[in-house]
């Protein structure tokens, strides 16, 4: 038994050194924290329950049946962050570049697994070189083991990747079918084929943080959700996002307790809109001003600015806010924010999660390069979603809603539960001077005339009272109250159950 125990302790201890003190201390060097370090950070103090410390390859090609380090590559195990029980996987770039081997997946395989059987979510800190070589099509199998699992997963429980290192090639796909995608300035990135194969194909000079870098991601392609400085940081943010969410597609969104009072008022909103409905104001700001405490958790900030999505809590309890944004684009939808604002609302209806929509949108972006770029298609996604969504929605409009884009956002017609309008709000096809332009087009040299008549249909249609009379806004409200009366909605909603036709899945236009 002694002889067994000091093995025990020895195969620890080799397990927790990973790929040795000098690979340990050459992460430090890039501000990098190892795999468990990271886990220590994620999870509460104590909680982690380490599985299949002691797994190995099964490699005997290339000399690799010489070369084996328990673990093999990646920690895995439960924890728990703030009390709530969390699976996760954590890449150790220490050992063997962290490629991922077969036992490298059937180590994360389990745990998926088991966060399915018990309806717990799961977290992947990803710091791989990809697919280990010497295993050749085993490791591709692993992957495909992985994505499956990411695929049965969707909907059922939450999974969010948080990029710590290089992920490259086919691991990339993991992280892209998971909920959320978190990366790290200038030490992780995310591409399918590296800069010397760009170079080869399209001979286009490229760096990795060009291609696929965090800021890249965050900006651009829209792939990371946030983008952070550090390790700690990026680890310090998942443990704030995981409070907004429920721990399966079963179980209501976690509530806390807040001495933000639902009636609250604020006068200041009274003035937020101008009134020249030509300028820009900052949603955000009405966001921030209803939300309690003044918290919102926004993701994907810096890409498709022209419309605002995240998390807040109304009562202490989790909504989910899709908000148009007068500041950029004058809040126009096009496919980046369409797409952006869509994947949004799944998720929180898969999860139960209230939707709380802000609108003020003047339209679809017109041009070329939107309706090239199939604007019709991905516009529709936005619209699909609010359509097929079921938990509670509770839109406000503040000033615009016009033409599609007033039907795309969370109307009453696509089965919005309580539709408010601001008394500035303009509820029409189209703005009161082009509708006047097609309507009068013979008087459209006339100034005087057009002036006239562009007064007369700001006057008849150009307000909340026409959708008010027909029942599609159930109240025009002060911009003041409008904490309260949200409040007030959401908490007569939570009963809410409505189930769409059975069916083995809808056809989303993709």
């Amino acid at each position: 038994m002694h002889e067994i125990i000091e093995q025990l302790d020895e195969k620890r201890e080799q397990a927790r050194l990973g790929g040795g003190r000098a690979r340990i201390d050459a992460q430090h060097a890039k501000g990098k924290l190892t795999a468990r370090e990271r886990i220590e950070l994620l999870l509460d103090e104590g909680s982690f329950e380490e599985w299949d410390m002691f797994k190995e390859h099964r490699c005997t090609d290339f000399g690799m049946d010489k070369s084996s380090v328990p673990g093999d590559g990646v920690v895995t195990g439960y924890g728990t962050i703030n009390g709530r029980v969390a699976f996760v996987f954590s890449q150790d770039f220490t050992v063997f570049g962290g490629s991922l081997s077969e036992a490298h997946a059937e180590k994360i395989c389990k745990i998926m697994d088991h966060a399915m059987t018990i309806g717990a979510p799961v977290i992947g800190l990803n710091d791989s070189g990809g697919a280990r070589i010497q295993e050749g099509v085993a490791s591709l199998g692993g992957y495909a083991e992985v994505f499956q699992r990411n695929v049965m997963a969707s909907g059922v429980i939450p999974q969010i990747s948080v990029i710590m290192g290089p992920c490259a090639g086919g691991a990339v796909y993991s992280p892209a079918m998971t909920d959320f995608i978190f990366m790290v300035k200038d030490s992780s990135y995310m591409f399918v084929t590296g800069p010397e194969v760009v170079k080869t194909v399209t001979h286009e000079e490229v760096t990795a943080e060009e291609l696929g870098g965090a800021l890249t991601h965050s900006t651009k392609s829209g792939v990371s959700d946030l983008t952070f400085e550090n390790d700690v940081d990026a680890l310090m943010m998942v443990r704030r996002m995981f409070n907004y969410l429920p721990s399966n597609n079963r179980d209501k969104p976690p509530t806390r307790y807040t001495p933000d009072i639902a009636d609250r008022m604020d006068e200041s909103l009274d003035t937020l809109v101008p009134d020249d409905s030509n300028k820009a104001y900052d949603m955000k700001e009405l966001i921030l001003k209803i939300a309690d405490d003044g918290d919102f958790f926004e993701l994907q900030p810096m890409h498709a600015q022209n419309i605002i999505i995240g998390f807040a809590r109304m009562e202490g309890r989790p909504v989910g806010i899709v908000a148009n944004q007068p500041l950029v684009l004058a809040g126009c939808l096009d496919i980046k924010s369409s797409i952006k604002a869509a994947r949004f609302v799944r998720f929180c209806d898969a999860f139960n999660i209230p939707l709380l929509t802000f609108v003020d949108v003047p339209g679809f972006m017109p041009g070329t390069a939107q309706e090239y770029g199939g604007i019709i298609k991905h516009g529709a996604k936005l619209l699909y979603a609010y359509a097929e969504c079921t938990v509670p929605k509770v839109t406000v409009i503040t000033r615009k809603a016009y033409g599609g884009a007033y039907d795309v956002m969370s109307s009453k017609h696509l089965r919005g539960d309580v539709n408010f309008a601001w008394p500035s709000a303009e509820i029409a096809v189209m703005g009161p001077k082009g509708a006047v332009e097609i309507i009068f087009r013979k008087d459209i040299d006339d100034a005087a005339k057009t002036a006239l008549r562009t007064e007369e249909y700001r006057r008849k249609f150009a307000n909340p009272f026409i959708a008010g009379q027909r029942g599609y806004i159930d109240d025009v409200i002060m911009p003041h109250e409008t904490r309260k009366r949200v409040c007030r909605s959401l908490a007569m909603l939570q009963g809410k159950k409505l189930d769409n036709p059975w069916r083995k899945h809808g056809n989303i236009p993709l």
